[in-house]
C-alpha cells in the first residue's frame, strides 16, 4: 500500500487499525454496540477498504463478525474479499428467497463471514428504509458480535443515512487531501439530520510529522 507517496508496509496499516477497533472497544463501555455503518463524504475515500480491514480486526480478536454489503449501487467488497456468495444475497434474503444462512458466506478470515448484495437491486434506499430490512439488522445484532455495514458515500446517496440512523453506531472515513471541508460539513450535518451516532472520524492515507506514514489515523 501506499500513503503519501511512500510505501507503506503491512504493519503499519494492520497497528493502525487494531488502535481502530480498540478505540471503539474503549467506547463501548456498556457493551451494547452490535452493528457499525462504515462511510464517507464522497467516492474514493477508502471506506469499502477500511470496512474490510476493521472486520477481519474483530474476527481476528475472536469476535464472530459479519460484513454486509450495502453499497448497492457500486459492489465492490465481494471482489475485495475474493469471496463467491453464489448469486443469493441480501436481496433474496429480504425477499424470503433464500434463507439467511444460505446467503451468509464464510470468508479466508477465521470469524468472519460476509453477505453480498445482488446487482441492479431496485429501488436500493426503499429496500434499505423496510421493515424487512430492520428485521434482519435485528437478527445479525443477536446471532453475530459485530455487523460491519459498508455503504454508499453520504454525498452521492441517501442510504448511508438510511443505515447510519438504524445502526449502532457510524464511522466517517476521510482521506487526507480529498474531500473539501463544505463536503465534510454536509457529511456531518446529514448525519445529525437521520439521529445517527457518530463514533468517529477514520483519516485515511494520511501523512504524519514523523518518518513514516500511517495509513489510518482515527478519533473514534
Amino acid at each position: 500500500m501506499r500513503g503519501g507517496g511512500k510505501f507503506v508496509s503491512e504493519e503499519i496499516v494492520r497497528n493502525a487499525v487494531d488502535t481502530l477497533y480498540a478505540n471503539i472497544r474503549f467506547s463501548d463501555l456498556d457493551g451494547d454496540l452490535r452493528s457499525i455503518v462504515v462511510t464517507s463524504s464522497v467516492p474514493n475515500e477508502g471506506k469499502s477498504t477500511v470496512s474490510i480491514l476493521l472486520a477481519e480486526a474483530m474476527a481476528n480478536s475472536g469476535m464472530k463478525t459479519l460484513l454486509l454489503e450495502c453499497d448497492l449501487r457500486r459492489r465492490s467488497l465481494a471482489g475485495m474479499l475474493n469471496a463467491h456468495p453464489g448469486g443469493a444475497g441480501l436481496f433474496a434474503v429480504l425477499s424470503g428467497q433464500v434463507r439467511l444462512s444460505e446467503a451468509v458466506v464464510s470468508t479466508r478470515q477465521q470469524n468472519l463471514r460476509f453477505l453480498d448484495a445482488e446487482p441492479n437491486i431496485p429501488t436500493p434506499g426503499d429496500l434499505l428504509d423496510s421493515d424487512r430490512f430492520s428485521r434482519l439488522l435485528a437478527s445479525l445484532e443477536r446471532s453475530f458480535d459485530y455487523v460491519v455495514i459498508d455503504t454508499p458515500p453520504l454525498g452521492a446517496f441517501v442510504d448511508a443515512a438510511i443505515l447510519a440512523a438504524r445502526a449502532d453506531a457510524t464511522l466517517l472515513v476521510v482521506r487526507e487531501g480529498l474531500a473539501r471541508r463544505s463536503e465534510l460539513a454536509a457529511a456531518k450535518n446529514q448525519l445529525d439530520k437521520a439521529g445517527a451516532r457518530l463514533l468517529g472520524i477514520v483519516m485515511n492515507r494520511c501523512q504524519t510529522d514523523i518518518s513514516n506514514y500511517r495509513y489510518l489515523g482515527t478519533t473514534a
